[in-house]
């Protein structure tokens, strides 16, 4: 009855079968670790714009890769700005998420003669990319930033490649150890986006807050995978029942093929096989039928 499942066919299709499901059961799975991962951040971000400003030195240091845990934090910062060593840094988008520009990067000196590296936002990139953009000045004496502190850039994190031979002054790349050795001066591990003060006809562009409020898709990702998983073996029974009715009612026509030939066949054989023996035996009826009398 269910022979056919052993068809070169049926195998293939069962075997492929047996490979999706798991693969769409994994599927889901990375879905939702990336919803829980989501979650997670907003809940992070949250929190740490929430918290009181502290001062940058709390949380970073030369050489230090900023903890996970201290991501988005308030932090404030005082010194001057040494604007002879101020990047920007390519490929950035601004705050309506279209235009393609530059973020404006300045280290701000400290009292102890370290400097951290201060995101003071973002400007337009003109029409030639090979020259320094103009870029409003950066305030002169001493001042006092508060902004997120953020993590160093690297191209594992980000995706972004860093990329050499740039014009002068051009970066790709937010790195806390690169500046430090164009500076020569020991530079905070991470950077700050600045909030305040704000600058001056909003240029260059604050660097808007990051988004802790929407989840994305994942977890509905990973529904419809689950779901893709439970519907193979389900497709795969109302295959194999539908091939076992198309078999059978090929086989019950084949039946009645056969058995309306035999009846066919059987009727044919109680006529004369031979038409000529009929004829013979007329024509035998014939000569024994007495001849006509002469009158």
């Amino acid at each position: 009855m269910y022979r056919f499942l052993l068809s070169r066919q049926w195998v293939i299709l069962t075997l492929v079968g047996l490979v999706l499901i798991p693969v769409m059961i994994k599927l889901g799975y990375w879905q939702l670790h990336r919803h829980q991962h989501k979650v997670a951040q907003n809940a992070l971000i949250a929190r740490s714009l929430a918290d009181d400003p502290v001062p940058v030195t709390t949380l970073a240091a030369p050489g230090r890769e900023l903890p996970r845990r201290d991501m988005w934090r308030t932090v404030t910062a005082t010194g001057t700005y040494d604007t002879a060593h101020e990047v920007v840094v390519r490929q950035r988008t601004a705050a309506d998420e279209q235009s393609i520009g530059y973020y404006v990067v300045t280290p701000l000196v400290l009292g102890n003669g370290r400097g951290v590296l201060i995101n003071r936002g973002w400007v337009s990139a003109g029409n030639d990319l090979t020259k320094f953009p103009d870029v409003p000045a950066a305030p002169r004496g001493k001042v006092t930033v508060t902004g997120r502190m953020m993590a160093d850039e690297t191209t594992a994190a980000s995706g972004i490649k860093d990329t050499k031979g740039l014009p002068a002054r051009q970066v790709m790349l937010i790195n806390s150890s690169e500046q430090a050795k164009r500076t020569g001066r020991p530079m905070l591990g991470g950077y700050i986006e600045q909030t305040t003060p704000e600058p001056a006809g909003n240029t260059p562009e604050p660097v808007p807050e990051p988004d802790h409020d929407s989840i994305g898709p994942h977890m509905a990702y990973a529904i419809q995978w689950w779901l893709f998983a439970a519907a193979v073996p389900v497709g795969w029974i109302v295959l194999v029942r539908r091939e076992r009715r198309d078999r059978a009612a090929a086989a019950k026509e084949a039946e009645e093929a056969r058995e309306a030939g035999a009846t066919a066949a059987a009727g044919d054989g109680g006529r004369p096989a031979d038409p000529a023996g009929s004829g013979e035996t007329e024509a035998a009826g014939d000569e024994a039928a007495p001849a006509p009398a002469n009158p």
